[in-house]
């Protein structure tokens, strides 16, 4: 009986996982501006409230903020349009100079007595594949700011809102404390992990920008926009945002410039990634390599392009859900990456 009873609660749950997932497919786009937004306010809300310990009038504090995200995004959208229109417009010379590039690889090969035929090399080697990965990245992201309107719009409802946020949450639970205090500490590990998350990231874009300036190589902002974006997406992200800087210099720079590109992109990524951020978020906020992969795979097939750049946010936010609550902490330690855990003990006071 209790064996039929268990297997009964896991086949509602996994009912419920598939409704929930097949809703989420099929409402991808107006999900993804929801998700979009509810980010976006967790984000901006700690200046609300911080705002409200000063006594700063509610609407002043709400329409300072709108005005410089508003700013911050239209500079940002038109920096990266132009150079994006411009790296369109000189894509056949890069090819052209790829193509030379080719040929002078095999050349110098054949000097060794490596016969290779070049004709037979560019029929096969699609050139403007080398770009596509960057030109589709960009072309999802134009799709992204497409919906910023309406992005911004629910962020400003959501930010709006916050200041009453707790009054509703004490009408809604009442007297119990207990799921008062899990939605908090729920609700403050999010906004912990967004905050960490988006500002780790846009130092990792302002280096990226700063050092292809150093090095003058073209388009630096676009790179560096696209390093933040891309930051977003683990491992995979850094290694897509680094081939058209890398393709650029290489075809416009001499090889010791490429190689230093190169060596800073690895030092840029790996100190943000592999220590700052660490650092910053704390022990137990680190997904499983496994998670994250098959996380990637999960909301990109259920959100698209979108889903790729939320997956860890997304599946993060799920795995602090999860650790706010006893009943379901042990599903956040099947989530967690314990292997950077120095002992078991540690570990353990992670979730008590």
């Amino acid at each position: 009986m209790l064996r039929s009873t268990n297997m009964g609660f896991y086949f509602f749950y996994l009912s419920a996982f598939i409704i929930i997932t097949a809703g989420l497919k099929a409402a991808s786009e107006i999900v993804i501006i929801l998700l979009l937004s509810i980010i976006s306010a967790s984000i901006l809300s700690p200046i609300m409230i911080y705002a409200k310990k000063l006594k700063i009038p509610k609407i002043l504090a709400y329409l300072f903020i709108l005005f410089t995200v508003l700013s911050l995004f239209l500079a940002i959208f038109l920096i990266v349009e132009n150079s994006l229109k411009d790296f369109l417009t000189n894509l056949p010379g890069y090819e052209e100079k790829i193509k030379a590039l080719v040929i002078k690889i095999i050349n110098f090969f054949d000097s060794y007595g490596l016969s290779i035929d070049p004709k037979a090399i560019l029929k096969e080697l699609d050139i403007s594949a080398l770009f596509k990965v960057t030109t589709k990245a960009v072309g999802n992201i134009g799709i992204l700011l497409s919906k910023t309107v309406l992005v911004l719009i629910g962020t400003s409802f959501l930010l709006f809102e916050t200041p009453v946020f707790e009054k509703k949450l004490a009408i809604i639970f009442k007297n119990n404390k207990e799921a008062i205090e899990n939605f908090n500490l729920f609700s403050s590990s999010v906004k912990k992990y967004f905050i960490i998350k988006t500002s780790t990231s846009f130092l990792t874009g302002v280096c990226i920008t700063l050092m292809l300036y150093y090095f003058d190589v073209q388009y630096a902002i676009l790179w560096g926009f696209l390093g933040f974006l891309l930051n977003f997406i683990p491992v995979l992200g850094s290694l897509v945002a680094a081939i058209p800087a890398i393709i650029l210099s290489l075809i416009t720079k001499d090889i010791n410039s490429t190689f230093w590109i190169i060596f800073w992109y690895l030092v840029i990524n790996n100190l943000i990634s592999n220590v700052i951020e660490p650092k910053l978020m704390g022990q137990g906020f680190g997904l499983s390599p496994a998670i994250v992969f098959f996380s990637l795979i999960f909301w990109g097939w259920v959100l698209g392009a979108a889903g790729m750049f939320l997956a860890v946010v997304l599946t993060m936010t799920i795995k602090i859900a999860f650790d706010s609550n006893p009943k379901t902490r042990w599903i956040g330690i099947l989530l967690s990456d314990l292997s950077k855990v120095k002992n078991i003990k540690f570990s353990q006071s992670l979730y008590r």
